[in-house]
């Protein structure tokens, strides 16, 4: 079951997080800044590559993470494909539209919208509309 979320990604998030192992004392920085022009990348979508993406791979700079954090732009017609997760994972509109997919069940997604999906699902998002789906994508390490 899909679950949209509005106006309280960061909290859901973090929620969502909580369980990931945290960095062992001592083996991470105090901080790392990363600017997305030095992690973007174009590229076709995972899962499929359908269409072409601008990929911002933010936490891949990150020595030590105990979750992963994408922005991901989806072009006119692109789309991640169906594929099952073994997490839970958050897509987060920040513009353009889509529709989510989540066990045979679509929603639409516009800006300001989250969709919240559940282990053992087999999901996806395709990009709608005129103008490029932009997502910020976030899930455990390890996949």
């Amino acid at each position: 079951m899909i679950r949209l979320l509005t106006g309280i990604l960061v909290s859901s998030f973090l929620a969502a997080c909580a369980s990931a192992a945290p960095p062992e004392q001592g083996s991470a920085p105090a901080m790392v800044i990363v600017s997305e022009e030095d992690v973007k990348v174009e590229e076709a979508p995972p899962h499929g590559k359908i269409g072409m993406s601008t990929a911002w791979r933010i936490s891949d700079a990150v020595p030590v993470r105990a979750f992963e954090f994408r922005k991901r732009a989806l072009h006119p017609g692109s789309a991640i494909g169906l594929h099952p997760i073994n997490h839970d994972e958050i897509y987060y509109v920040l513009s353009g539209e889509g529709v989510v997919h989540s066990d045979g069940e679509e929603q639409t997604l516009t800006a300001g919208m989250a969709a919240y999906l559940y282990t053992g699902a087999i999901v996806g998002i395709r990009q709608v509309g005129a103008e490029p789906l932009v997502l910020i994508i976030a899930y455990p390490p390890g996949d």
